[in-house]
């Protein structure tokens, strides 16, 4: 394959998740933020609730991140 179109992908991959993942977790906080600040006396269960949602957001990223190496590295 050529190398050029290699690193675009890569670059497509990493771009378009790290943006969606950065997207994803702005706009939950910012609905948790507002949960809390509805029902303080649930701030415990959403904030937990919120840190898994992040922690599988960031996943992704980090998903694509091998996904993109890969592209580069391996296929040569």
């Amino acid at each position: 394959m050529d190398r050029g179109l290699i690193a675009v992908a890569a670059g497509l991959a990493i771009g378009i998740a790290a943006g969606l993942c950065g997207l994803g977790i702005g706009l939950s906080s910012g609905r948790a933020f507002e949960a809390i600040a509805r029902q303080p006396e649930q701030g415990k269960k959403i904030q937990t609730l919120l840190l898994a949602g992040i922690v599988f957001m960031e996943s992704m990223a980090i998903y694509a991140l091998v996904v993109s190496l890969l592209l580069l590295f391996v296929f040569k």
